[in-house]
């Protein structure tokens, strides 16, 4: 990606956290906000494609190890992360994708909070241990931006935990209170990865160590971002010895690489229509340093936005005020939403499925006629 498009990025970034809330600190709990909305009425993600139920759980995780690295003020880090697993079946209580006060505060509209998903507060999870899948969400961006590809894996068996680094957008406590994004207005570089590194491994000991409420097998764990989450998650499986893979979608490297990764590696990118027809330029610096398996997968139809729910909601919900039109090319680019979702899920789910279950799939072997958007990049 190169630097215009890193601006680009920041400056939609910027549109999503213009409308932002401070508050004060809570006590730790992680119950679902009073006002969550239930029974939506809106449009409905894309369903999962696995045959499993699935629940959802919301935590709320206190750092103490460290002040918090854009308000240093405060005496420790906490985060926000909601769980997705296979359950045994539905609870009753529909999963909100946000509260109407969220929504309002990150978007200036209500409306994405009638938005429907397909799990269940709280669900009892099905026995057994899981893989364990981490997503990191792009610059400014909210964990629940990637609720849809959540769900399906969490369908097919996963684990999956999506995390909100705090002050890198809007995010929602406990009780209702709201943090602001300190840092939409700037711009992912390597001070944003590096703090992301921390947030995932701190969730990493959390939901692999002693008390954990969920049975994670900790031989299995990948971690997927989508922008400098996507770049996130490729350093920290550089960095921590318990993840097995990573994905990176869309996400320029900002961090020189520490040395070769021994480690899988999925990359997954659009060709932006204002970049002139190349695709984040700098993988190709990063490329030779990956030594174990690897793919490069192209999408010329997609726009950086197309490999979260962003797109689907644009299509989906009246976004006009939060993204203007002269962006939207390089934002979602001329595929649908509902199919950039499918391809989303189906090369990820595939990777995931290689590298933590030992499945192998032709997805990944070369280009697949069910998917003709997709080419493969060999620099």
């Amino acid at each position: 990606m190169s630097q215009r498009l890193i601006r680009l990025a920041a400056t939609v970034a910027g549109l999503l956290g213009l409308f932002v809330v401070a508050g004060a600190p809570t006590a730790s709990a992680a119950p679902a906000p009073p006002h969550a909305r239930t029974g939506a009425t809106g449009p409905a993600l894309p369903a999962p494609t696995g045959d499993r139920p699935v629940g959802a759980r919301l935590l709320h995780l206190k750092d103490t190890s460290r002040p918090d690295p854009w308000k240093p003020d405060t005496a420790f880090r906490e985060l926000m992360v909601t769980v997705w697993y296979p359950a045994l079946r539905p609870s009753g209580r529909e999963a909100p994708f946000m509260s109407p006060q969220l929504s309002a505060a990150a978007f200036g509209t209500e409306a994405l909070a009638g938005v429907r998903t397909h799990a269940t507060l709280d669900a009892a999870p099905l026995p057994g241990r899981r893989p364990l899948v981490v997503l990191s969400p792009g610059f400014g961006m909210s964990r629940v931006s990637q609720t849809a590809l959540a769900e399906d894996l969490a369908s097919k068996g996963y684990l999956v935990a999506a995390v909100d680094h705090t002050y890198e957008a809007v995010v929602e406590f406990p009780g209702g209170r709201l943090t602001p994004c300190l840092n939409c207005t700037g711009q992912g570089g390597p001070d944003v990865v590096r703090s992301r590194v921390k947030d995932i491994r701190f969730l990493l000991g959390r939901l692999t160590g002693p008390g954990s409420a969920f049975p994670v097998d900790p031989c299995r764990i990948a971690v997927v971002g989508h922008g400098i989450g996507g770049s996130s998650a490729v350093e920290v499986a550089g960095e921590d010895r318990r993840v097995t893979a990573a994905v990176n979608m869309e996400g320029t490297f900002v961090t020189p690489p520490p040395g070769p990764l021994t480690k899988p590696v999925l990359l997954m990118g659009a060709q932006w229509p204002t970049a002139g027809g190349t695709p984040a330029p700098n993988w190709a610096d990063r490329w030779s340093g990956f030594a174990a398996w690897k793919r490069w997968l192209s999408v010329p139809t997609a726009g950086h936005m197309s490999f979260s729910d962003a797109h689907w909601l644009y299509e989906h919900v009246d976004l006009t005020k939060v993204i203007p039109p002269h962006l939207v090319p390089a934002m979602f680019g001329t595929v649908s939403g509902e199919r950039a979702t499918e391809i989303t899920r189906a090369y990820a789910g595939a990777f995931l499925d290689l590298q933590l279950r030992g499945v192998p799939s032709p997805l990944l072997d070369a280009p697949a006629p069910a998917f003709p958007e997709v080419g493969f990049v060999s620099p």
